[in-house]
């Protein structure tokens, strides 16, 4: 029972860190990631990462993406997909060249230095959804293009590293059939087009039928559990099925219900356990020692994201303050480059060494996100919108 005890403490103190945040001008969801470093192995240890904590987080952030989805414009994400593959395509060549340079200045190797970029080349939108959604932006063109690119930049990542995979030989034994995954993964796009057109609208009318209370809201989790499971299962991230099947449930009319219905549980119970783990991978051990490392690469991990999915808006024609939101969109890393750091150390493509303080830089950056995209939000002219 000590996992409860745990969950009573995260959603106490993350709704009294999320209100002091907004209290004083900051984005909810800063408060609610400095809980996990606070309760973490890094300064109290009264929380850790254990296996019950990790999948309350995966349905966390799945219900998250999921509600974002259903909240999200469909024709909007049509009208700039465009400029989101700008933004996505900028927005990782710029970290790929640069911590390249950083990691040869650094003796890491040909391999380790290109596996920085790598790292450093995914984005997880979850925090700046959040983020979005609490200054009622997601439904604008800037908040389509960067939940766009998420989606183009997830791609993108899952790709380098089956190709980091294949020519280096690490991870899967070097098995890993680029062109069958690529084919797959196209395959289940195809099979989202025909969810969001056929097959949601079809099960949701049939769930309305049964004599269940909240059917059509069961069957609409079930759909975006799915969505997510077979997306993790071909290597894409799950927040893409989850997204995705948000968007087949905003499609039918019973958007309204089942936003309802997955937003009182998803906030009153798993999104804070997900916004709590982030915080829980950082530790402070040998900080002092390579804090110069910390600060470096931090401030690489900012400026690449930023600028590179700046450069990126500005060339699809969008202005400048647009631009820096769309940017300041992308900065986060989270989850996903947590993930590809853990494969990483697994392959020895990072020094033991340094993996720590890689996890204290992808989490400070995830943690400033929300901040930069808050100052990008209030700088935006209402002839942006």
């Amino acid at each position: 029972m000590e996992f409860v005890g745990q969950i009573s403490l995260i959603l106490v103190t993350t709704l009294i860190a999320g209100a002091l945040s907004s209290r004083i001008g900051m984005p909810a969801v800063i408060g609610q990631l400095l809980v996990g470093v606070l309760l973490g192995p890094g300064v109290f240890g009264l929380l850790s990462n254990t296996e019950l904590m990790h999948a309350g987080s995966e349905l966390g952030v799945i219900m998250l993406m999921f509600i974002a989805g259903i909240e999200s414009d469909l024709d909007l994400l049509k009208k700039y997909f465009k400029p989101a593959i700008s933004v996505a395509t900028f927005g990782v060549i710029a970290p790929m060249i640069v911590f390249y340079i950083y990691g040869q200045m650094m003796h890491q190797g040909f391999e380790r230095s290109i596996f920085w970029g790598v790292i450093f080349a995914a984005t997880s939108v979850s925090i700046s959804v959040e983020v979005l959604r609490e200054f009622k932006k997601l439904n604008t063109k800037e908040g389509a293009t960067i939940l766009g690119a998420a989606v183009v930049d997830d791609i993108i990542a899952v790709v380098l590293l089956s190709i980091f995979v294949s020519v280096f030989g690490v991870g899967n034994d070097g098995k890993t059939n680029l062109l069958v995954a690529s084919l797959i993964q196209v395959l289940y796009f195809v099979g989202v087009v025909i969810v969001v057109k056929w097959i949601a609208p079809i099960l949701l009318r049939i769930a309305e039928r049964l004599p269940v209370h909240g059917a059509t809201s069961i069957i609409s989790v079930a759909l975006c559990l799915a969505m997510a499971w077979l997306a993790d299962e071909i290597g894409l991230s799950a927040v893409v099925g989850a997204f995705f099947a948000g968007v087949a449930v905003a499609q039918t009319r019973y958007e309204k219900e089942v936003s309802s219905s997955v937003s009182s549980v998803g906030y009153t119970f798993f999104i804070p356990i997900f916004f709590v783990s982030i915080g829980l991978d950082m530790e402070f051990g040998g900080v002092l020692k390579n804090i110069g490392f910390i600060i470096v690469m931090t401030l690489l991990a900012l400026v690449t994201k930023l600028y590179g999915g700046a450069i990126g808006a500005r060339i699809s024609k969008m202005s400048k303050n647009s631009s820096m939101v769309i940017g300041s969109g992308m900065v986060s890393r989270g989850e996903m480059a947590l993930i590809i750091a853990q494969i990483g150390l697994e392959a020895s493509l990072i020094a033991k060494g340094l993996y720590s303080e890689i996890i204290i830089v992808i989490v400070l950056t995830t943690i400033m996100a929300p901040l930069m995209l808050k100052m990008g939000l209030q700088k935006l002219g209402k002839g942006d919108n």
